[in-house]
């Protein structure tokens, strides 16, 4: 165990260093990432639940699931993060350069990683909604977690882990939920509620008929 806590040591050490080492404007562009990559993915999430109003059934529910399952991820892992009760690397480690971003209180633990969590809950979410978008989620979540060590607030181990939490709770959310959830779309697309209507979208149109008016199958 010692092992291991020295090696995390080390690895979070190495990064911090590589972070002083960096430009300010490197600096100061990922403390704004660590942060606003969340709202990213929140904006990724408006804009596959707009993109599934006019698809079948399944697709919203999944684009609907999408910010729930994420939801899920953080929940677990700030509920893991009171009974681990680990300290802040910024505070812990002996000999740490100042962390870039102001080292959270104490109370505020440090495992697992609630934005690594969040960002592999979305990227995994995200990405069985909308299968195409999985190039930019993923590299989104592995950013994501790398600058929580970099700005000096997380080891690289609670990243890891809240990666990989998140990522696996949203992924069994979501196949667990689909099926309920895309009968309740169903029930909505037919309400006589227009806002109801409006949320869950339409579906897709029904193709216009080719065939020529008064042309009978089998006539001649």
């Amino acid at each position: 165990m010692d092992t291991l806590t020295d090696l995390s040591d080390d690895m979070y050490l190495d990064v911090a260093g590589f972070a002083h080492s960096t430009p300010h404007w490197f600096q100061s562009l990922a403390e704004l990432w660590t942060e606003a990559g969340l709202l990213l993915f929140g904006v990724l999430f408006v804009a596959g639940w707009w993109r599934a109003r006019s698809g079948r059934s399944d697709a919203m529910a999944l684009a609907l699931l999408a910010p729930l399952a994420t939801a899920f991820g953080y929940v677990v892992s700030e509920a893991l993060k009171t009974v681990v009760d680990e300290e802040r690397p910024c505070r812990a480690v002996v000999g740490a350069p100042a962390s870039l971003v102001p080292c959270p209180p104490t109370g505020d633990w440090s495992f697992p990683s609630n934005h690594a969590a969040i960002a592999g809950a979305a990227a995994v979410a995200l990405a069985l909604a909308w299968r195409g978008i999985v190039w930019l989620t993923v590299p989104m979540a592995l950013l994501m977690a790398f600058s929580r060590v970099f700005v000096g607030v997380h080891y690289p181990h609670d990243v890891t882990v809240g990666l990989l939490l998140g990522g696996a709770l949203a992924f069994l959310t979501v196949r667990a939920a689909a099926r309920p959830v895309r009968a309740l779309v169903e029930t909505a697309r037919t309400s006589r509620n227009g806002a109801v209507v409006w949320c869950a979208g339409r579906g897709p149109r029904p193709r216009a008929s080719t065939r020529p008016e008064g042309v009978r199958h089998g006539a001649h």
